[in-house]
């Protein structure tokens, strides 16, 4: 017996009528991401979940809160490694970190941070710069499930040999493993001390600012975004950063057509890190 494919507008409908079934339910608003992205994510998690349709995902995720964070895990993006893009870690060195000197405290927002190991590179580079002690690293995700994950600074031991590489083509100036603690099957860091970061559960959709900070990193999180949400995160961004402030987004990010492009003057070209002037 032949299985009858799917039929696209039929799906087309089903994930509209899923997203706003997450957003009146839960409140997590997908419906302005990216529809090819978010339609893969939906339809992966449906057959992690063994249903036949994304009618009846939508009715396990209402009826089943342990469902929806599962949905969470899947729809936020986890590719990220330590020091990820050495070259824009040498960047920051160079170019943000001579204007950081001159600040009496920092305050650090990682949006989106995923499972945490751009946060402890970042963690890292300061202690290594001497300004461990007068920053605040605050880290976010959608996920409490990610979030726990960023928050505990263990990762998996056979991924130190890349993290290692990443660190030094990024001007790490020590041996990497004076950071971490080996255990049978995976790392412990202890780079970052609980008096100066933060974890906490935000949504760049749905929430507002929480706090005025000198540097937000945002990389590689709106390229999954249509341009509505990218405008309405730019706008977030914008109304949480310090004059002068610093903002480093992906290497497929830019400001270019968004409604703040005229307020920034670009440090780095080529991993896209930006200074608020106005």
């Amino acid at each position: 017996m032949l299985t009858a494919l799917p039929d696209p507008e039929i799906e087309a409908l089903e994930v509209k009528l899923l997203l706003e079934a997450i957003y009146d339910r839960h409140g997590y608003d997908f419906r302005d991401y990216a529809q090819a992205s978010i339609h893969r994510r939906l339809v992966k998690q449906m057959e992690a979940e063994a249903l036949h349709s994304l009618s009846a995902l939508q009715d396990l995720i209402l009826r089943e809160p342990a469902a929806m964070e599962r949905l969470l895990l899947s729809m936020a993006v986890h590719v990220t490694s330590m020091f990820r893009d050495p070259k824009f870690y040498v960047a920051f060195r160079g170019k943000v970190v001579p204007y950081l000197r001159t600040y009496p405290f920092i305050r650090l927002w990682h949006a989106g941070c995923s499972t945490g190991e751009e946060v402890h590179s970042m963690a890292i580079l300061l202690q290594e710069c001497g300004l461990d002690d007068r920053c605040r690293i605050y880290a976010t995700d959608l996920s409490d499930g990610v979030l726990r994950r960023a928050h505990t600074g263990v990762f998996p031991l056979g991924a130190m040999k890349e993290h290692t590489e990443n660190y030094l083509q990024a001007g790490g100036s020590r041996s990497f493993s004076e950071y971490y603690t080996a255990r049978e099957s995976d790392v412990i860091f202890h780079c970052l001390s609980p008096e100066r970061a933060v974890f906490a559960q935000h949504n760049l959709v749905s929430d507002g600012s929480i706090n005025e900070f000198n540097v937000i990193f945002c990389r590689n999180v709106m390229i999954y975004f249509n341009p509505k949400l990218q405008d309405r995160v730019h706008r977030l961004i914008y109304e949480s950063l310090g004059h002068l402030g610093f903002l480093a987004l992906g290497r497929k990010e830019s400001l270019r057509f968004s409604p703040y492009e005229s307020c920034y003057k670009e440090i780095d070209a080529q991993e896209k890190i930006y200074q608020k002037v106005g």
